[in-house]
């Protein structure tokens, strides 16, 4: 069924305090931010169609995308640009990008949520990448190079890769990349995880929880337990829709829900949804009066699994998929993206929000190097032994039985 709201956390949209740095550098973290809210609702966009609940993690598709970026040149690195709203120096970029993770972990730090980030690099064994590259992602994302064998061994680096992404989002996102996602060709896997849990500011009664009317569609009504509380908070009404903010322990985090007026308003408000007319009804929203307001919600637990490449590639970047340079990486045009899968996760009951993605992009090798044929001499053969100077065949056999002498 369709979610008759639409919910975002604050951190998406960078409406959280900055830490004390630069002017400089807090120019370049706002606009950064806006870059990653423009390709958030760019992707909403793209995928919106899907039938039935929707919840991603926009944040954790760009910074797994931004470490790829810092592999490519050209045109491919051109079209990422352009997609996924980077305007910045890259240097600067990437700075950006690990002080808003700094921000983000740091959050947690003051006890109030959990709020986690976490990138890694998983390379295959024996192939050569540029230390620059390998420097970057370790100095800006805290991305530490992990070394696999996807060439003999795939299965076991697929689930390796797997059993972190568990770890790091306490075992909400499990099987991120599933069985044939990987193969021998699979040089390098980059992820990026995140993992939320908060309690709200003021936490719902358990006892007020009562299942109630839940319109699917204006003629299709089910009932789904609701939670019901009276809070003081902001809350403002917007042509066609009325928007609240429910903030979580500490204030650090909020959800913003956006509630259609018609019951069928849903579409119509997503067709609005782009990251300046969010931002603009967010700002209207933080400058309006705490006003009382009888909130009801549902509880509700949803995942959502995507492969994004084709709407990647589609949104503008073909090149970081077929004919790539990611010669950055490597020092040769080797490699390309074959898969950027992502998988979201959210629980929102009477305590707060638990809330987990992870999304991991692969890079595959053109064919250069083969994988190795497999030659089981399990059944009746043939043999020869031959001088190879001069051709001559010395001797001639067959093994029909390995038991018979």
């Amino acid at each position: 069924m369709k979610m008759k709201f639409i919910l975002c956390l604050a951190l998406i949209l960078g409406a959280f305090p900055v830490a004390s740095v630069s002017a400089e550098d807090a120019d370049d973290l706002r606009i950064m931010v806006s870059g990653n809210g423009t390709f958030a609702f760019d992707l909403y966009q793209a995928v919106k169609h899907r039938d039935g609940n929707l919840f991603f993690s926009p944040y954790s598709v760009s910074t797994a995308l931004a470490m790829t970026y810092a592999g490519a040149r050209g045109e491919t690195a051109k079209e990422m640009a352009d997609v996924l709203s980077f305007s910045l120096e890259e240097e600067s970029l990437h700075a950006s990008f690990s002080l808003l993770q700094s921000n983000l972990n740091a959050i947690q730090d003051k006890g109030h949520i959990t709020l986690n980030v976490s990138n890694s690099l998983w390379a295959q064994e024996g192939y050569c990448f540029l230390d620059d590259f390998i420097g970057l992602n370790k100095k800006y994302y805290g991305a530490g190079l992990r070394v696999v064998d996807f060439l003999k061994h795939t299965e076991e680096a697929r689930q390796t890769i797997n059993a972190w992404v568990e770890d790091e989002t306490r075992q909400k996102i499990q099987e991120l990349l599933k069985p044939g996602m990987l193969d021998s060709f699979t040089t390098l896997v980059l992820c990026n995880a995140v993992y939320f849990k908060g309690d709200w500011l003021t936490q719902f009664d358990k006892q007020k929880t009562k299942d109630a009317d839940f319109f699917v569609s204006a003629d299709n009504v089910i009932e789904v337990p609701t939670m019901n509380q009276e809070l003081k908070l902001p809350y403002k009404d917007f042509d066609g829709f009325s928007a609240i903010s429910l903030p979580y322990q500490g204030r650090d985090l909020s959800m913003i829900i956006l509630l259609p007026e018609e019951k069928d308003g849903l579409a119509g408000l997503e067709k609005n949804l782009i990251y300046n007319n969010v931002k603009g009804w967010i700002d209207g929203l933080a400058e309006a009066e705490e006003a009382d307001v009888l909130v009801s919600l549902p509880k509700f637990k949803t995942t959502s699994e995507f492969d994004l490449s084709k709407v990647l590639s589609d949104l503008g970047m073909p090149h970081a998929f077929r004919e790539a340079d990611f010669s950055g990486m490597t020092g040769k045009k080797d490699l390309f993206i074959s898969r950027v899968v992502h998988k979201a996760f959210v629980d929102v009951n009477e305590e707060g929000t638990e809330a987990a993605a992870a999304t991991a992009v692969v890079m595959t090798r053109t064919a250069v190097m083969s994988p190795p044929r497999v030659f089981r001499a399990d059944h009746p053969f043939l043999f020869l032994i031959r001088d190879n100077q001069s051709g001559s065949i010395l001797f001639v056999g067959r093994i029909a039985d390995p038991r018979r002498t």
